[in-house]
């Protein structure tokens, strides 16, 4: 009941956003921009986002390496149904990877895959974040608009600053982690903790850490850095097109401060991808850079800018739903917190064997 209750809240919510993103809006010349735009250019920007997904794919294929061999194409799959499902249910839909992945994959478990998905996120975060503070260098913010950007400077180096102190963070968590884990069982040794939870905690740090061995490889370490590079590039080039469609008079570099806002807007947990969030943050930031644009014309903009992140993904999601080998019942028991626990707490203690690359033994 509760999960339903959270839902229909956040539905609410994004209902009251996506409001506020139209209430001021002329809909009649949003609808004339939407049919002014340019279908080559936005065709194009769907495909260059089809390839983003193999390349998260190829991404995760490189994390799950020092873990266990995986399966580009199964990959593929998770990653396209776990993003129709943000897009349906919004961010709870991020489990739907960690736990679709194994159904289709035996090889991972669910734990290796939730670990590798928690590093994805912080290369996702560090990249974006290092892409909108290095572009303020080269960004010119309109005439009478100094100070505010003056303020999202301060803020893309502060947040450049902290992905670096969790980077180092991490880096010394993997050389320590032997005596971490240890400590850390230890704190977590209490009757009121079950069991299966201290297992499945101590689980995915034993894991967290065979994972983080990747940055003691620097060979591994580039390919996860060009991935990762290659996967932001094609977000930023099809969001440079997609403004292009609407022949708004923007530069890439424009673009890329835009899609850090609509990107950074997109962890709101509404249904729809950040559905209301995503329109306003992303109308708002092309209004910012270029104060000369209608209203409407970026809210166009911004509409379509959201179809084309999401939309290939919901067409590959529900292919793989409805033609892959998945047993729905299954599926069910691992969203629940309990089975997923206590998948995570089954998982093999000698699961470092599976790699030649994994810095632990069966001591920790």
């Amino acid at each position: 009941m509760r999960k339903y209750l959270k839902f229909i809240l956040l539905t609410l919510f994004a209902v009251l956003i996506l409001w506020f993103f139209g209430r001021n809006l002329d809909w009649n010349h949003v609808g004339e921009s939407l049919k002014k735009a340019d279908p080559i250019y936005i065709t194009l920007s769907v495909l260059i986002i089809c390839l983003g997904y193999l390349l998260r794919a190829i991404r995760w294929k490189v994390l799950l390496e020092p873990l266990t061999p995986s399966s580009l194409s199964e990959l593929f799959a998770t990653t396209t149904v776990g993003f129709a499902a943000i897009f349906l249910i919004g961010r709870a839909g991020e489990i739907v990877r960690p736990m679709w992945l194994p159904m289709r994959d035996r090889r991972v478990r669910p734990s290796a895959a939730l670990v590798t998905l928690g590093l994805e996120r912080i290369f996702d975060l560090a990249s974006l974040v290092a892409f909108f503070a290095v572009n303020l260098l080269w960004l010119t913010p309109p005439a009478g608009r100094e100070a505010d950007f003056r303020y999202v400077e301060i803020l893309g180096w502060g947040m450049l600053a902290a992905m670096a102190a969790g980077i180092v963070v991490l880096l010394i968590y993997q050389r320590r982690s032997d005596r971490f884990i240890v400590w850390f069982g230890r704190l977590i040794d209490r009757t009121w903790i079950p069991k299966a939870l201290q297992k499945a905690l101590v689980s995915i740090l034993r894991q967290l850490a065979a994972a983080l061995h990747i940055l003691r490889d620097w060979k591994e370490t580039f390919w996860l850095v060009f991935w990762t590079l290659a996967l932001w590039l094609s977000i930023a080039v099809p969001t440079w097109l997609v403004l292009i469609a609407f022949d708004l008079p923007v530069t890439f570099s424009d673009s890329l401060f835009i899609m850090g806002l609509a990107a950074l807007s997109s962890v709101v947990p509404t249904p729809g991808g950040a559905a209301g969030a995503f329109h306003t943050a992303t109308a708002a930031s092309i209004l910012l850079i270029k104060n000369q644009i209608k209203a409407e014309d970026a809210a166009a903009a911004a509409i379509v800018l959201h179809l084309v992140y999401f939309a290939p993904a919901i067409f590959f999601g529900l292919y793989y739903y409805f033609h892959g080998d998945i047993s729905i019942e299954r599926f069910r028991s691992l969203m629940s917190s309990e089975h997923a626990v206590e998948e995570i707490e089954t998982d093999s203690p000698d699961f470092e064997q599976r790699s030649d690359h994994s810095p632990l033994t069966s001591e920790n």
